[in-house]
């Protein structure tokens, strides 16, 4: 499974790499978010734009099926 993990990524850079990511790369794929709700938000933000569905089967990573 493809990962993206944004520990360490400013919150200004995160729109554009959710994006890239979750469309270049090949399905299933997991985004690691932590704790930070801010960061989680700026994630859900771009997948909701792009109608993507996604589950939190644990805190802090956003998982992508298909």
């Amino acid at each position: 499974m493809n990962k993206l993990d944004l520990h360490g990524i400013r919150h200004t850079d995160v729109d554009r790499l959710v994006e890239n990511f979750v469309l270049l790369k090949e399905k299933p794929i997991r985004i690691i978010t932590g704790n930070s709700d801010k960061m989680i938000e700026l994630v859900k933000d771009v997948l909701n734009r792009h109608d993507i569905q996604y589950e939190s089967f644990r805190p802090g990573q956003i998982t992508i099926l298909n």
